[in-house]
């Protein structure tokens, strides 16, 4: 089991957990594409307040759950959801599936190879 938190690490986390669903530009999210706590990461991913420039460093983070927050963020650019699609089928898992949802709902065709027939850049 690992080392239980002290009132004050958790009291860091809580504050930087408000700090990340506070955030409102750029500038703000920078601390939080290095945080430690991937529920904050995923927090500052899901702030309606995140440009297409912060969600696209996000879908770079190491766990899925930030990764499929940003394919379903509205404001996450095309781009972005479609470079996280997998090209090899064994790779596929549930960020591949959740940007593929979201071109689906945006009209997107896919085809048999489960990847994008057109895809549009917006």
């Amino acid at each position: 089991m690992g080392k239980r938190k002290t009132p004050e690490e958790r009291a860091a986390e809580e504050e930087r957990y408000v700090r990340a669903l506070g955030a409102h530009t750029d500038d703000e999210f920078e601390p939080f594409f290095t945080d430690t706590n991937q529920s904050i990461r995923n927090a500052a991913a899901l702030n309606p307040d995140a440009s297409p420039a912060v969600l696209a460093r996000f879908a770079q983070d190491r766990f899925w759950s930030v990764r499929v927050a940003v394919a379903e963020h509205p404001n996450t650019s095309r781009e972005t959801i479609l470079g996280m699609l997998e090209e090899k089928p064994a790779r596929r898992g549930v960020v591949h599936h959740a940007a593929r949802e979201r071109l689906e709902r945006e009209g997107i065709v896919f085809g048999e190879d489960g990847l994008p027939e057109a895809p549009l850049v917006e």
